[in-house]
């Protein structure tokens, strides 16, 4: 899927809907993996979030055994080691129903994600046969432990520090890490510390001598997550327990960190599924004015709005996850595979932080548009939307604020692009001398979206081109240009997925009714992320183009931003009768 084109180059090439992984393709084994999911968390989870939001000992690390027990925790662990070696859709489908237990999806997050898989794609065999097992089968728990106090976003800033002993046999950890998800309960820890001033990683059993851990931090929400610093005295490590190379512990870290949001992104979406069937619940049985919330037009916008923002953060996950699961094939898990991994990771770091920026944003945006239609009742303790928009803060802050993720887009593009690898420049330099011939027909329907995304991409591009050749090596310190660029190719990337997914749907067999929300979803979502992108694009060029200059630039523009006239509010409208209708999101299975 994609060959060739991975790594931001989407950007450049015109992809086809045969290309691409979507949700309606998911398969029988997929549909029964989503199934327990959803039964384990609703029957089972969900009735104890109350016990956990007061952290009551041993109800989250219980669930984690029973997670374990049912397969959950280890889809992407190897089967020689006690996992079901799952491809990423299944982690997505899975990842989906874990937000309906609430805080448990945090400690499930950092288990499955950025505390088992560092073992996973670094470790050695020897360290996968001793560890992988056991956090496979849920009877150990995982926690990373990269941030200090004070090193956040500033990863490579930390002070912790490793020292080889005399003997050569083990290291000497000592250092403070900050807000460690599940440092109440795990029971291994993968810490960073330097190494001659190298970062490196290493495997810490929570019975080591010197180890301790702060108090539970009071959170705003979240707050049935373990949250706790870990405190390291003189911590003996055999060196064996070093996970990929010495010294090389960044690239661990960045990596796992590309894996997580894409992890992230995929909780995030299905916690906006949580949220709108919340919503939909709500204003059915509300009745002001004698009638029902649901019937009233503003709220019935708002209900259309979470959904289309659903249907394009969800297009770009699944496409991602065939995108991954693409890149991954036949790499052996069994084996010493680090570099290969490390390659394979960060491959999609775009990406990856487009997926978590996008997600969360869209989940912010859901819970807040939630306590609205709850009106003052969303802002009172017994209605669960008031938990949920608390607990959806920490993902704009989690594996990375949104402004660093932002940041890393255009900065990973340049540098690929500098390096060759991607010729990102060039085809700016083309997009800007044929703006002459540049035009956008008035066709609707499908076909209309799929030149809308194609002149999305060339005016992505000349901003961008525009960007780096008027700037220079200026360009890396221009926070406000960089985070213009960024979401300029975030809104590429949601319109493109949004669209392709739309077109794919058409060919497959699924329902009718199914095939039309898709579409008018994928219309209305092209049409916000295209004026999102033409702001965006006229402030870049603006900061970086001045006079006659400017003025040529801004007219050949204007050719690229015309888009047909579209009636978008009577497909709110029809959207949010089908999904009322419906009450839950649609996912035709």
């Amino acid at each position: 899927m994609e060959l060739g084109i991975r790594g931001g180059g989407f950007l450049l090439a015109e992809v086809s809907p045969d290309q691409v992984y979507v949700r309606e393709e998911i398969n029988e084994d997929h549909k029964q993996l989503k199934r327990m999911a959803h039964n384990f968390m609703t029957k089972e989870v969900a009735p104890k979030i109350e016990e956990m939001e007061e952290q009551q000992e041993g109800v989250v690390r219980e669930f984690m055994r029973q997670a374990g027990e049912l397969g959950l925790l280890g889809l992407e662990v190897p089967e020689e080691f006690g996992g079901l070696a799952m491809d990423k859709a299944s982690t997505v489908v899975v990842g989906e129903e874990v937000p309906i237990g609430g805080s448990f999806a945090v400690a499930y997050a950092a288990h499955t994600g950025i505390g088992t898989l560092p073992i996973v794609y670094f470790g050695t065999p020897e360290q996968k046969a001793k560890y992988l097992p056991g956090l496979a089968d849920g009877s150990k728990v995982a926690a990373y432990c990269l941030t200090e106090p004070g090193s956040g976003s500033d990863a490579l800033g930390a002070k912790s520090t490793a020292v080889l002993n005399a003997e050569g046999t083990h290291y000497s950890l000592n250092g403070t890490k900050q807000f460690i998800t599940n440092a109440g309960f795990a029971d291994v820890f993968l810490v960073y510390a330097k190494v001659d001033g190298k970062m490196t990683n290493f495997i810490v059993e929570r019975e080591t001598p010197g180890l301790s851990f702060g108090p539970e931090e009071k959170k705003m929400g979240i707050k049935g997550s373990s949250t706790r610093q870990v405190i390291l005295e003189d911590v003996l490590v055999p060196v064996e327990n070093v996970v990929g190379e010495l010294g090389r512990g960044h690239v661990v870290a960045f990596n796992i960190l590309n894996v997580g949001r894409f992890k992230l992104a995929a909780g995030a979406i299905g916690s906006v599924q949580v949220v709108l069937e919340t919503c939909l619940k709500y204003a059915s049985e509300r009745k002001q004015f004698g009638v029902a919330l649901n019937t009233f037009g503003a709220i019935q916008n708002k209900i259309a709005q979470i959904a289309t923002k659903t249907y394009m953060a969800e297009s770009v996950v699944y496409r991602t996850a065939g995108l991954m699961e693409n890149g991954f094939h036949g790499l052996d898990l069994t084996v010493n595979c680090s570099k290969e991994a490390g390659k394979a990771l960060e491959e999609y770091a775009i990406e990856c932080s487009l997926n978590k920026v996008l997600a969360s944003e869209v989940l912010d945006f859901a819970v807040d548009e939630g306590v609205q239609i709850h009106g003052g009742y969303g802002f009172i303790q017994e209605y669960p939307i008031e938990r949920m928009y608390r607990d959806s803060r920490i993902n704009r802050l989690f594996e990375g604020t949104n402004e660093i993720n932002r940041l890393l887009v255009p900065g990973t593009l340049l540098k690929r692009a500098m390096t060759g690898e991607l010729p990102l420049l060039q085809a700016a330099q083309a997009v800007s001398k044929d703006l002459v011939s540049v035009g956008m027909s008035d066709e609707e329907g499908l076909e209309g979206l799929n030149q809308m995304t194609q002149k999305a991409k060339k005016l992505c591009l000349m901003a961008a081109g525009l960007a780096a050749q008027n700037l220079g090596m200026s360009l890396k310190d221009n926070q406000y240009v960089l985070t213009g660029m960024a979401e300029m190719v975030l809104q590429v990337y949601a319109m493109e997925s949004g669209v392709l997914r739309a077109q794919k749907v058409q060919t497959l067999d699924v329902s009718d009714e199914h095939k039309a929300f898709v579409e008018k979803a994928a219309t209305l979502g092209a049409f916000e992320a295209f004026v999102i992108l033409e702001q965006q694009a006229k402030e870049v060029l603006c900061a970086v183009e001045k006079g006659d200059s400017l003025s040529t630039v801004l007219a050949g523009m204007r050719k690229l931003v015309r888009r047909p006239n579209v009636d978008l509010i009577g497909m709110r409208q029809e959207i949010a009768k089908y999904i009322i209708e419906k009450e839950v999101y649609p996912t035709n299975y």
